[in-house]
């Protein structure tokens, strides 16, 4: 991992974790995914989606590198308790803008099972919108239990709890800025 003068983990934070994907790479990946969207979205207002909270950072970071007339507007749902997948989904925070025929883009940072992913597609796709398109940095397609198209598709994860970049394990970890894997107490 590299890491520079304003890091903010130590060896008490980072001592069950073992590095997976650090910032330089992550940083690369955020670029390449802008690079496809933005020609992608050319012309065109679209309404970014993020789902909080994991996604938070990684929105930040794409659409500051995009060069469009676009919306943000963030949407909650809850399919997890701890690290575990209760295997169910629901919105727990609804949006606040007008979805109908307009261009929308979901952006998650990780898709695993694809519940939550499936369950925001679903909720958008009621509300009459032209398109609905999915990003996510992480996915984990070993753990799929509900088939989901990624559109924009950054790094593919082994089966391993991660946390960082906007994942964490009830709610912590969420602020390094690298990917690390949780190892078991």
């Amino acid at each position: 991992m590299a890491h520079g003068e304003d890091a903010v983990e130590g060896p008490s934070v980072t001592s069950r974790l073992r590095p997976l994907l650090d910032r330089e790479k992550i940083q690369a990946m955020v670029d390449a995914l802008a690079r496809q969207i933005q020609q992608d979205y050319m012309g065109k207002n679209p309404l970014i989606v993020g789902t909080l909270k994991g996604s938070f950072i990684f929105l930040a970071d794409l659409v500051r590198r995009l060069d469009l007339q676009l919306q943000v507007d963030f949407v909650m749902v809850q399919s997890y308790a701890g690290t575990r997948s209760t295997g169910r989904c629901r919105v727990v925070l609804p949006l606040s803008t007008p979805v109908q025929g307009r261009d929308v883009l979901v952006v998650e940072d990780i898709v695993d099972t694809g519940l939550s992913a499936d369950c925001v597609i679903k909720y958008l796709k009621r509300k009459g919108p032209s398109s609905v398109r999915l990003c996510a940095i992480f996915d984990k397609p070993a753990r799929r239990k509900v088939p989901v198209h990624v559109d924009y598709r950054g790094f593919e994860l082994p089966d391993e709890f991660v946390v960082g970049y906007g994942l964490d394990c009830d709610q912590s970890y969420r602020h390094l800025p690298d990917l690390w894997a949780m190892e078991e107490k």
